[in-house]
């Protein structure tokens, strides 16, 4: 892993998600729309299923989650995030929690079917910590899907960030430049088993919806993993 020379820290993280909650869901990121379609086709049916949403931000897949019938329990250290995802129809067919993925999760060994995190692995610093509550809350068989900016974004100059609207500043929230591999390894490590990596980039149609995406046509911009406990 390389460490940056100032760890950002979680206070600093969820300080910028708390402003950035403000306009997340209308900032025109195109990294969302890029992730969700590989995400969801990984997780499959879910109807019936106990479903861990680790860093929910403002609720995108914990409410598909609960509309395709899963029992969806969702969580984020951000309370401006939750209180976003806390106003949308639907919100109320699921459990929101505040809580930091850093520290170990409030939930009993072996009680999720399924877990959930969608672009949160930068954000986490101790990998090993995460993937080993990971695979202790997944039941025997239980799977996870996970997806991460790619690492060779870094490379471009480009992390999580967004414009305050209202002072114009640039707003990195602060991330960990991890590179596939300390994803990969640390989820070996605490004994799950990697069932798909794959890496994904913007061609000219996605370009077309989501401008911000040009310049990086071709580039690695996402990474999805599937493990299994």
């Amino acid at each position: 892993m390389i460490t940056p020379a100032r760890s950002p820290g979680s206070s600093a993280i969820r300080d910028g998600y708390n402003r950035w909650s403000l306009v997340y869901d209308h900032d025109a990121n195109p990294l969302p729309a890029l992730e969700e379609p590989f995400l969801r086709e990984q997780l499959g049916t879910v109807r019936g299923a106990a479903v861990l949403d680790l860093g929910c931000g403002t609720g995108r897949h914990s409410l598909w989650l609960a509309s395709e019938g899963a029992v969806v329990t969702a969580v984020d250290f951000s309370e401006g995030m939750l209180a976003q995802a806390c106003r949308k129809p639907g919100a109320d067919a699921v459990r929101f929690v505040v809580h930091d993925l850093e520290d170990s999760l409030p939930f009993a060994d072996g009680f999720f079917d399924r877990v959930v995190s969608g672009l949160v692995l930068e954000h986490i610093q101790d990998l090993d910590h995460f993937f080993f509550e990971v695979r202790r809350v997944l039941c025997p068989g239980g799977r996870a899907v996970l997806s991460a900016m790619h690492p060779a974004m870094f490379l471009r100059g480009a992390q999580a960030r967004f414009t305050d609207p209202d002072s114009g500043q640039i707003v990195q929230p602060g991330s960990y430049p991890h590179q596939i591999s300390d994803f990969v390894m640390a989820a070996l490590r605490n004994n799950l088993s990697l069932l798909g990596l794959s890496e994904h980039s913007a061609n000219a149609e996605f370009a077309s919806h989501y401008p911000r995406s040009e310049k990086y046509i071709g580039w690695p911009m996402l990474v999805v993993l599937g493990l299994a406990r």
